[in-house]
């Protein structure tokens, strides 16, 4: 893959080197070589962010959880708005998504959903979203048009794959089944192929004990939902080693810039037209396009920023 890119980069900027010469002949008009020019920035560019996933889980695909926080119909609405923020930027990148498990709100919008990213570095990419996301609008829920803000939190780790060796303790680990909820159809109502697996994990390193809870409901057929299930699992108890890992190389002086669940990372307030990140201070005022999935800058100044401190 290097090699590859690599090589497209320096033809990227070969071409630039022969178009000058072509204005000058008159066979290229400048904007031809305006946009050679803007052709291989992007492809250095790209492939300076490439550089900044080394890690060894940055290649993996992505499991990501986002779950809405107190204020009821509001932030559940929000929730639904960062769901589709995501969605869009994985089809923007040609990455498969799945939803694996999602509750609706009370109203409108989602309590929490399950969504499964498969494509290479989709884990590098998208680590840049763990934390809390804050929305400030006015409240198309609210009668009196007053201002609102809203919280809702994402949680992305790594999906485990076949060469990566987790072991589950059978004897820690119970199931449930359920009939799914939603869409789908009479059958899916009327079939319990919904799964909940219960892991009381034991941290190897502290002692600290805690109930593990994954419910999947991706498909209609039961056996394949535990399969899923036990693979969101093993990714939950890989992340869990890598934080471990991580803790352990951080110094006390890096603690101010360390991302930790439940950290607010970024606001987005509608009415100034403002989304900032607060790690890294970048902002653009097109909340739109934000919305739309229109999250790369955002991601690259993150891992710019960030990438060597992990």
């Amino acid at each position: 893959m290097w090699i590859e890119k690599c090589a497209e980069v320096e033809d990227a900027v070969g071409e630039v080197e022969v178009g000058f010469d072509f204005v000058k002949e008159g066979v290229l008009s400048e904007e031809e070589l305006d946009a050679l020019y803007a052709d291989a920035i992007d492809k250095i560019e790209k492939l300076e962010l490439r550089n900044m996933l080394r890690r060894e889980e940055d290649k993996l695909s992505a499991i990501m959880k986002i779950n809405s926080g107190a204020g009821g119909t509001e932030s559940q609405d929000w929730a639904s708005m960062l769901m589709r923020m995501y969605l869009r930027w994985c089809e923007k990148h040609g990455y498969k998504t799945a939803i694996q498990h999602m509750v609706d709100g009370d109203e409108a919008g989602i309590k929490s959903v399950t969504i499964g990213i498969e494509g290479d570095f989709a884990y590098g990419y998208l680590k840049s979203e763990n934390g809390v996301h804050r929305l400030v609008r006015v409240s198309p829920y609210n009668a009196q048009g007053k201002r609102m803000t809203s919280f809702a939190s994402v949680f992305v780790s790594p999906m485990v794959d076949d060469t990566i060796e987790i072991v589950l303790d059978p004897a820690r680990i119970s199931w449930d089944t359920f009939r799914s909820g939603g869409a789908g159809g009479q059958n899916v109502n009327k079939v319990e192929s919904g799964v909940r697996v219960r892991y009381q994990y034991k941290d190897p390193y502290t002692g600290e004990e805690e109930e593990i809870l994954v419910e999947n409901t991706e498909t209609r057929d039961q056996p394949k939902n535990r399969e899923n299930a036990l693979r969101n699992l093993k990714s939950i108890l890989y992340n869990k080693e890598l934080e471990h890992r991580r803790e352990e190389q951080r110094k006390i002086e890096d603690s101010k810039k360390k991302i930790e669940w439940g950290s607010q990372i970024r606001s987005y307030v509608f009415d100034d037209r403002r989304v900032k990140d607060h790690r890294t201070n970048y902002q653009t005022s097109n909340v739109g396009a934000v919305m739309d999935g229109d999250i790369d800058d955002f991601i690259k100044a993150y891992l710019m920023e960030f990438s060597t401190d992990e």
